[in-house]
């Protein structure tokens, strides 16, 4: 399905989607940017996908066509490889409580976070032996 309108929110970094029987979707930067179909994200192939973090204020600081078929987006960490064709588009709003979790959840089993600027350490025992430092 074609969006009959595409506006893309400057203050927050948002892209809407507006159709023509008057759904519309409103999508996060980030929800994209983790999203992207690129090979940097996806991978070459089942389990080679790379999980994205730290883009939790990445905005899309534009989008443009792709012929009749998908829109390029380009985002303010510079990220600008990947085609959002319309199906896809679709997909990651009609899938977006469960493709959100998802990617939460993999952030958590990896220690990552949606923040730049955080990360985690891991804090050694004083009283440790050298060996098991």
């Amino acid at each position: 399905m074609t969006p009959s309108k595409i506006k893309l929110h400057r203050e927050d970094g948002s892209l809407t989607l507006e159709y023509a029987n008057g759904e519309h979707f409103t999508y996060s930067g980030e929800y994209l940017r983790v999203h992207s179909p690129s090979a940097e994200v996806r991978g070459h192939g089942k389990g080679q996908e790379v999980l994205q973090f730290g883009k939790k204020d990445v905005r899309v600081t534009a989008a443009k066509s792709a012929g009749n078929y998908a829109l390029q987006i380009t985002f303010s960490d510079g990220h600008d490889s990947g085609i959002y064709s319309w199906d896809y588009l679709r997909e990651l709003a009609d899938n977006y409580p469960e493709y959100w979790q998802r990617y939460l959840d993999a952030l958590s089993a990896a220690g990552k976070f949606r923040e730049a600027d955080i990360s985690t350490v891991k804090l050694m025992d004083p009283n440790a032996s050298p060996q098991n430092k």
